[in-house]
């Protein structure tokens, strides 16, 4: 008797994305995995996610299936459509506003069929939504090319709001791009998802933002020296001079301190490595003709 072992479904070739760099989400993917991660880590954030890590990102293709409610958050960017499964959301509920008044390791199991939708309930879905479209959005922005990122910038200067807001909500049209991240619970290990879908503006975005990764793998730059790419801080001793302790405790407002400025010290820490001569260029203090220490 022969077995044969499933293999993964092959992915469908979508001619409209012919020389795209698709094939390349899967970075982005782990990108936008680290970010989650690291968003939800922060204080402010883990009054909510302190009971949940993020398992895995994915991009999929919309099946149109229904996975209950879609938020949408908009700015002149684009258009984030959000869900997130209910029992996630319940649990992050009982995890902030717990029984207990007390946010613990592990948040508890919930049976979303026995809880009716409560006002409290939709709010947190927005604040949770437009956080993590948020952190979405800022991974989208910085894989941008320099190029790309100037309007924003300027649009920024001029007082331009940028940031992600609740718009009218609805499920993204079948075949639309989707981001699936998988939760799970620290305690119990039970997982849940939540989903963004990003309009065409936006995934144009993030592979543009490949794209620039995958055309500088093809022409790798030689590293330059570690002498040239170590950063060292130098200090620059001016002028010292040694004062009886009396007379520092009798010094007032408005005393001179008679000092002659001659070569400056240049120290690494504590150590002494050069003297230079100290010169006025545009009205700063510079210090050159550097002389090693004998």
């Amino acid at each position: 008797m022969t077995t044969t072992k499933p293999t993964a479904p092959h992915q469908v070739l979508d001619p409209c994305l012919l020389g795209r760099p698709v094939h390349l989400l899967h970075i982005f993917a782990a990108q936008l995995r680290d970010d989650l991660t690291q968003a939800m880590r922060l204080n402010m954030n883990r009054r909510y996610w302190g009971a949940f890590r993020v398992d895995d990102v994915q991009f999929t293709r919309f099946d149109g299936e229904q996975r209950g409610r879609w938020l949408s958050f908009a700015a002149p960017a684009g258009h984030i459509a959000f869900s997130l499964e209910r029992k996630v959301l319940l649990s992050v509920l009982n995890f902030r506003y717990g029984s207990s008044g007390k946010s613990d390791n592990s948040a508890a199991t919930v049976d979303e069929n026995t809880v009716r939708v409560t006002a409290t309930e939709e709010r947190l879905a927005v604040v949770l939504g437009q956080q993590l479209a948020g952190t979405l959005a800022g991974r989208i922005e910085l894989n941008l090319p320099v190029i790309d990122k100037a309007p924003s910038a300027e649009g920024a200067e001029e007082g331009v709001d940028t940031e992600f807001k609740p718009a009218p909500g609805a499920p993204p049209p079948k075949g639309n791009w989707t981001i699936t991240v998988t939760l799970a619970d620290n305690a119990s290990g039970a997982t849940g998802q939540f989903w963004f879908a990003l309009d065409k503006a936006l995934m144009a975005s993030v592979l543009r933002g490949l794209l620039r990764d995958r055309d500088g793998a093809k022409k790798p730059q030689a590293a330059s020296p570690l002498a040239q790419r170590l950063q060292v801080g130098l200090t620059g001793r001016l002028a010292s001079k040694e004062v009886m302790l009396g007379a520092l405790y009798d010094l007032q407002v408005g005393d001179v301190i008679p000092i002659s400025l001659s070569r400056a010290d240049v120290l690494l820490e504590d150590s002494r490595l050069f003297t230079a001569a100290v010169t006025e260029h545009k009205g700063k203090l510079c210090l050159t003709s550097f002389e090693d220490v004998e």
